[in-house]
């Protein structure tokens, strides 16, 4: 049997997205499931890079740390909307969901999104232009860092027990330590 294709799938907008129950994303009209749950370690990991960039983030004015809200990508299908799992922001936020592009993402990989974080949001993002992406490897305690030149992103290091400097407005620039996510 032969594969459906792409132009034959159910488009959705954010009109659809907001009346579904449970955790979606919506990626170029096509939902995406969002279960089970992230695992322990996901989510210790995650909750230490919310942490450690609510701390550097304390003397900054404009920018702050964000978990998953829905980003509202403007286009003329309305068919992206993403939770990043953590984020940073350097504006202000008008509404229930984001619409800005985010300065910074990090994204923890799991067997069940690592196709969809390495490929279809890397393009997505790069696209967006997200200044700093940042794909973080539970398993191998790695972490990918990328950073949009010119309108591409180029990869920096991978992370392991590494501190970063990044330049997240001209006036927020912090030092991430990458030695204190991993669990």
């Amino acid at each position: 049997m032969s594969e459906v294709k792409y132009k034959y799938l159910p488009k959705y907008t954010y009109d659809d997205y907001k009346l579904w129950e449970g955790k979606w994303e919506l990626i170029n009209g096509i939902p995406y499931a969002m279960s089970p749950s992230p695992v322990f370690k996901h989510q210790k990991v995650s909750g230490k890079i919310h942490y450690q960039l609510e701390q550097l983030l304390l003397k900054c004015k404009k920018c702050q740390a964000l978990l998953p809200i829905d980003w509202r990508i403007a286009g003329k299908d309305d068919g992206n909307v993403l939770q990043p799992d953590n984020l940073v922001i350097c504006n202000e936020v008008k509404g229930d969901y984001l619409t800005e592009t985010p300065v910074m993402i990090f994204e923890i990989l799991s067997p069940s999104t690592a196709l969809k974080d390495k490929n279809i949001k890397y393009e997505i993002y790069e696209t967006q232009r997200v200044k700093y992406y940042i794909i973080a490897d539970i398993e191998s305690k790695i972490a990918e860092v990328f950073e949009l030149k010119n309108e591409k992103f180029a990869k920096t290091i991978d992370a392991k027990d590494d501190v970063i400097k990044f330049e997240l407005d001209s006036d927020c620039i912090i030092d991430f330590n990458f030695s204190e996510i991993w669990v």
